[in-house]
């Protein structure tokens, strides 16, 4: 299924259950005083937790101003390198050449360095406690899928869309990127920035202080079990992805 596709887009309007102009209005008054800085520091603690980092907010917050370090430095790296992720998204297009440059700056702690903003050439599968869950994309596709990923992102940023329909492709964008799963490490924290990316790129920068991250953290097990459509990138089933794409909603719902 490629990312400007609409199949469920009217079943996913009539699930919401709000008014989405509305919600945002609501989210952008409650944040009115909050500082874009602070809200980036909170998405990338939450999305990093998402993939097992310990560190909480007001560690992180903390260790900013600490004389030593007192939580594992190395998971304080890979906080810090998301958050000039998240920092150069805000100050730049969103394309592929600067999505790249992101993976590279959120990557710094995860791979060696030639493999930081490149697209792996290695077969890469998802595991969890009981083995293997998910089988990625070969390799050898992988370029030509991205590349269709691309100019179908291309087009939806161009395109005037409604409200409605750009948090649907923003929620699609990030399920779609996880399961082509295109880099060796970093694809969730990735994915997560590029929905949000893509939300900024339509909405301005109210999108970066919307609380996804918070939310999918909270409600990890919703968020596993939801971007899951299938053991594999040929039999997914995108019947069942309106559980995944109404969670992006539901991160507003949940804190007004």
């Amino acid at each position: 299924m490629r990312i400007t596709n609409q199949k469920y887009l009217e079943t996913y309007s009539k699930s919401i259950d709000g008014d989405i102009d509305k919600l945002l209005k609501e989210n952008d008054s409650r944040q009115e005083d909050i500082q874009l800085d602070f809200r980036v520091k909170t998405s990338a603690v939450y999305s990093a937790n998402i993939e097992g980092n310990s560190v909480d907010l007001n560690s992180y917050l903390n260790s900013e101003v600490a004389k030593e370090a007192f939580k594992p430095r190395q998971e304080i790296e890979e906080i810090k390198d998301l958050v000039n992720a998240y920092t150069y998204a805000i100050r730049n297009t969103l394309n592929q050449s600067n999505l790249l440059n992101a993976h590279k700056l959120l990557s710094k702690s995860l791979l060696i360095t030639d493999k930081q903003g490149s697209y792996r050439t290695d077969r890469m599968g998802v595991y969890d406690n009981s083995g293997l869950v998910y089988l990625a994309l070969e390799p050898e596709k992988l370029h030509n899928e991205i590349d269709i990923f691309f100019e179908d992102l291309s087009l939806l940023v161009k395109k005037n869309i409604s409200i409605t329909e750009t948090f649907y492709h923003a929620s699609l964008i990030h399920l779609k990127f996880a399961q082509i799963h295109p880099f060796w490490d970093g694809n969730g924290r990735t994915a997560r920035l590029l929905e949000k990316w893509f939300l900024a790129e339509k909405l301005g920068e109210k999108a970066w202080k919307i609380e996804s991250e918070q939310f999918y953290k909270k409600n990890i097990s919703s968020y596993y079990n939801n971007i899951n459509l299938g053991m594999d990138y040929h039999s997914l089933n995108y019947d069942r992805c309106l559980p995944f794409l109404r969670l992006l909603i539901d991160s507003i719902k949940n804190k007004l």
